[in-house]
């Protein structure tokens, strides 16, 4: 039988309960697909990624919800969960550019130890308003799944990043002007 790569990586208690996969999400940065436990570098993960969702019933809607459980450290993650995008009333069959970012995209810069960002999508009962937090840190996807009534995820995926070693001839524009 084999194991789910949510429980390996502790995704599973640390930011989600036990579910039942049932669409898919797919989530790739330029040609790179999140599977899970994959290691990406920050550099390529610069930019927003691609995030296409399934789903078979063109009325449902879904809400993607991006998180760090690991800041600012794995060893002492006390502004876990960080919050790195949400998007809501994404339409099944299309992509998270479909839907409207609540939430913008920021760039995971893990300084720390190795970080796990997780993208679970929650399947709406509905179209709704949802309201950016005040804050990104010490976000609880569990939470804002009950206080928005979303139903339990219907896909998860995580992928590992930690800083780069060296600036590989990579040097900061000069900031004065």
């Amino acid at each position: 039988m084999p194991t789910d790569p949510l429980l390996v990586g502790r995704v599973i208690p640390d930011v989600l309960d036990p579910f039942t996969k049932s669409i898919s999400l797919r989530v790739t940065y330029g040609n790179k697909v999140v599977n899970n436990g994959c290691e990406l570098k920050p550099s390529q993960i610069l930019n927003q990624p691609r995030a296409d969702i399934g789903g078979d019933d063109l009325r449902n809607l879904y809400t993607l919800v991006m998180v760090d459980p690991d800041a600012p450290s794995p060893s002492d993650p006390n502004l876990r969960e960080y919050l790195h995008w949400l998007v809501t009333n994404i339409p099944a069959t299309t992509g998270a550019s479909f839907g409207q970012e609540i939430v913008c995209y920021e760039s995971p810069r893990p300084t720390v130890g190795i970080h796990r960002f997780v993208c679970v999508l929650f399947r709406q009962r509905g179209r709704q308003t949802v309201y950016a937090p005040g804050w990104r840190q010490n976000f609880s996807t569990r939470d804002f799944a009950e206080i928005y009534n979303l139903e339990s995820p219907v896909a998860a995926v995580y992928f590992n990043a930690q800083r780069e070693s060296g600036s590989r001839g990579r040097t900061m524009p000069n900031q004065n002007i």
